[in-house]
């Protein structure tokens, strides 16, 4: 009998094929990702390049503008201290800056709750209406509060202009709008069963308001009260047009009178960027201190 043998198919001597490589699409997530990190690098970048330059005289920034310090220029801190009046500013900021922030919340909140648990027709119609006075500019009432102001000071002997306390107000007049949004947001992702149950067990609207619902909306209120610190703390265009008197300035307008005297005496570049930075480092602190805090307040009311 003849065995016929088969040759040996190469292909099986080789093994089996390597799987194929598939190519990676390049997905808008990933774009996104990207140019997400290219802008937190360079505003980085950026931030360290103003505390070095704050940090050199005149002479060294004008050679090299991007560089190293050749020696530590702290003058430029206390110059600004002491020329700027940075030092009464600060004050100032923060007293209307956090005042503002805490009275607005303190308002905001109930009226927040009950437009976020009514049932009522006008529930809808009124955070409407919260929500539009969000888009009204600034620049647009800023002499209608003035003349406001002007008429009820000469009315009533209270001082509202170049005053801390006539500030205060209209920080607390402009940010009720989006912070009674924001917290109706948040106020309706929070469960309703908590507070059924609670009323089940003897507890009223106001006890259940402070004792249940503001524990459990600690990250709303937290992130309302930074954004008002914030937008307060920035704020320039009513600082200057309310506040007169160089000890009665905010931040920002102390920076820009520093600006116009170092025109006229001679531009200290490093004076101006160490006053940059000071009205800067709160801020930044603020954010280190809670930003995680804030991420999750601005994120909980998405999906309602």
């Amino acid at each position: 009998m003849t065995v016929i043998t088969r040759p040996p198919d190469p292909d099986l001597r080789a093994g089996p094929a390597p799987p194929a490589v598939r190519r990676r699409r390049l997905r808008p997530r990933h774009l996104g990702t990207a140019v997400i990190r290219a802008l937190c690098l360079g505003n980085v970048l950026l931030l360290i390049w103003m505390v070095l330059t704050s940090l050199r005289d005149t002479k060294d920034i004008f050679e090299h503008p991007v560089g190293l310090p050749g020696h530590l220029a702290w003058g430029n801190y206390s110059r600004a201290w002491d020329t700027g009046g940075f030092g009464p500013a600060l004050v100032n900021s923060l007293v209307v800056s956090i005042g503002s922030a805490v009275i607005a919340v303190a308002l905001a909140a109930p009226a927040a709750y009950v437009l976020a648990r009514t049932r009522r027709r006008v529930g809808g119609p009124l955070t409407l209406l919260f929500a539009l006075g969000i888009g009204v500019p600034t620049q647009l009432i800023v002499i209608p509060v003035y003349v406001a102001f002007a008429k009820t000071q000469n009315a009533t002997q209270l001082k509202l202009l170049d005053s801390m306390q006539g500030l205060l107000t209209v920080y607390v007049g402009l940010a009720m709008p989006f912070t009674v949004f924001l917290l109706t947001g948040y106020f309706r992702s929070l469960p309703v069963e908590v507070e059924e149950a609670a009323c089940l067990d003897g507890a009223g609207p106001v006890r259940s308001f402070l004792k249940i619902v503001l524990p459990m909306a600690r990250n709303g209120l937290i992130t309302a009260f930074t954004l008002q610190v914030l937008s307060a703390w920035n704020e320039t265009l009513f600082s200057l047009v309310l506040l007169t008197s160089d000890g009665n300035r905010t931040l920002p307008s102390a920076l820009l009178a520093f600006i116009d005297q170092q025109q006229f005496q001679g531009t200290d570049w490093g004076g101006m960027f160490a006053g940059v930075v000071i009205v800067m480092v709160p801020v930044l602190l603020l954010f280190v201190v809670l930003g995680q805090r804030l991420i999750a307040g601005m994120t909980a009311g998405v999906s309602k």
